[in-house]
């Protein structure tokens, strides 16, 4: 497997980042996991201005603070998925959304890049604090819920979405464990860069 990490996004990934989000809808995919992105094709500069106040956002019932990021493989800085991470749960979350939502670009399926993603993400919630963390999906999507049972993810219920007339499954993952548990299958595949910005130092030089 390629190897993968997250960056926090900026202005050298526009047009890559706009890519990602046509290429879901020329192939009628779900788009999850991108804080919005897609409500910003036309003011990708106003979306890096929403991920700032996002990051910094006092909880509410309406808004969590919350941190967007690219999974970008290293061989080529190409976004192959992009995840969103809910640092704090209001209600209405806990009930449905939960602290991540996830995606890996339709051409860049099937690869093994969302372990890595959710990963990484598990990673973060460490760092933050975050002891479990709650995820949610569709149940016929079989490969995001697998991504959950790939780390331990325990189902807590399902229930029925009126609106999508679809059965969603809510699941728990301890995050210490998960990390102990998994961390050996899934660091040879991470880039180890000592700060945030070293991907994008490393993108520019290529």
């Amino acid at each position: 497997m390629e190897r993968l990490m997250h960056v926090k996004p900026d202005m050298s990934y526009k047009e890559d980042a706009i890519a990602y989000i046509n290429e879901h809808y020329e192939v009628g995919s779900a788009i999850n996991g991108v804080g919005g992105l897609k409500r910003y094709l036309d003011d990708y500069e106003g979306w890096l201005e929403k991920l700032e106040t996002d990051r910094h956002q006092v909880p509410n019932e309406e808004h969590v603070p919350a941190e967007t990021y690219f999974l970008v493989r290293e061989s080529d800085n190409r976004i192959v998925g992009m995840i969103n991470i809910r640092l704090v749960l209001n209600e209405r979350l806990q009930k449905r959304g939960g602290h991540i939502g996830y995606g890996i670009r339709p051409s860049e399926r099937q690869k093994g890049y969302n372990k890595i993603n959710l990963y990484l993400a598990l990673k973060r919630c460490q760092e933050l604090g975050i002891e479990t963390v709650l995820l949610d999906c569709n149940k016929n999507n079989l490969g995001s819920s697998k991504t959950m049972q790939a780390f331990g993810g325990v189902l807590i219920n399902e229930w029925y979405d009126e609106e999508d007339k679809k059965i969603d499954q809510r699941y728990s993952i301890n995050v210490n464990e998960a990390i102990k548990n998994y961390q050996d299958i899934y660091e040879p595949f991470i880039v180890q860069k000592e700060g945030e910005n070293e991907c994008n130092r490393s993108k520019k030089l290529i």
